[in-house]
């Protein structure tokens, strides 16, 4: 019985955290509607802002099956984020502590979602 717990705590954990995630990142497109001045730009400025979302959604919905895909592109995607951000922000405008606290911010939960699903896989693959 307490196992059947620990299955259903460790099937659900990241499925969750990640549709959290998702919801979290979504949330940044909002400031769009502060610059644009018609319905085009708004709609395209508000498509690029999500596509991180919509291509972890994408990658959620596979990996609500195969978790395998769910760590890998997870944990790619905090990666990516820690690239792109040393690349873009730290080389054009230096370092800043503060710095620190975004990319915790973003990959943190890309990791720890990453590691879940991993999590998942092993113990689905054990069984």
């Amino acid at each position: 019985m307490k196992k059947e717990k620990v299955s259903k705590f460790i099937f659900w954990t990241p499925r969750i955290l990640a549709i959290l995630f998702i919801l979290f990142l979504a949330m940044f497109s909002l400031d769009i509607f502060d610059s644009c001045n018609n319905f085009f730009n708004c709609a395209l400025g508000l498509f690029m802002h999500n596509l991180p979302s919509i291509i972890l959604t994408i990658i959620l919905i596979i990996a609500w099956k195969y978790e395998i895909v769910g760590a890998i592109v997870f944990f790619l995607f905090g990666l990516w984020y820690i690239v792109q951000f040393v690349i873009t922000g730290i080389i054009n405008n230096g370092f800043h502590w503060y710095y620190l606290s975004w990319i915790f911010i973003i990959a943190g939960p890309a990791f720890l979602v990453g590691i879940l699903f991993w999590i998942n896989w092993v113990k689905k693959k054990k069984s």
